[in-house]
């Protein structure tokens, strides 16, 4: 949670930043980048992640991956070896991109589901979600199999979790707290 609230401050900054330069699509672009490598990279989210590796190499690394960024991006990087926060990096870019979203009038929801939605079953959910919201939706469909059925809806502040694997919590403290 911490991690969280820290990537959500990062970005509020960076998103300062690049607005005061002119250059929040371009940063936007680079966070749709950035945050899709890191997620399809185990060994990039190893390296991130691994306390021993040296700030200063992980930034060399992510410097070379990512060349031809622009300037407020890498600047990043620095920040974050600076902090030695390098390893929220890829949370960092997720909430920019929502944070861009939402400066630009739109929203994003993101739906975890065990199983990649259909087509026909997500615009099924963005036409609900638009209804619910009333602004321009964007949906993201993320897979985890640890949900093991249903779904978790998440846009903004707000979550909705319709998951099996949270019914199945709540009735294992249910049952645990009448024991």
């Amino acid at each position: 949670m911490a991690g969280s609230r820290a990537a959500i401050r990062y970005a509020k900054a960076i998103i300062g930043l690049a607005n005061d330069q002119n250059a929040a699509e371009a940063v936007n672009d680079d966070m749709k980048l950035i945050k899709n490598t890191i997620a399809e990279s185990g060994d990039l989210r190893a390296l991130l992640e691994n306390p021993i590796v040296k700030s200063d190499v992980k930034v060399a690394a992510l410097k070379e991956i990512f060349k031809g960024i622009n300037t407020v991006s890498e600047g990043l990087f620095n920040l974050l070896s600076d902090y030695k926060r390098v390893d929220i990096l890829g949370s960092i870019a997720e909430k920019y991109i929502i944070l861009y979203e939402e400066q630009k009038g739109k929203q994003v929801a993101v739906v975890t589901t065990a199983i990649p939605l259909t087509g026909e079953l997500e615009q099924k959910v963005l036409a609900k979600v638009k209804e619910l919201s009333g602004k321009d939706v964007t949906l993201e469909n993320k897979i985890d199999e640890n949900i093991i059925g249903g779904f978790i809806l998440r846009m903004g502040d707000i979550q909705y979790n319709a998951s099996v694997a949270n019914k199945l919590n709540a009735l294992k403290r249910s049952f645990s707290n009448s024991l």
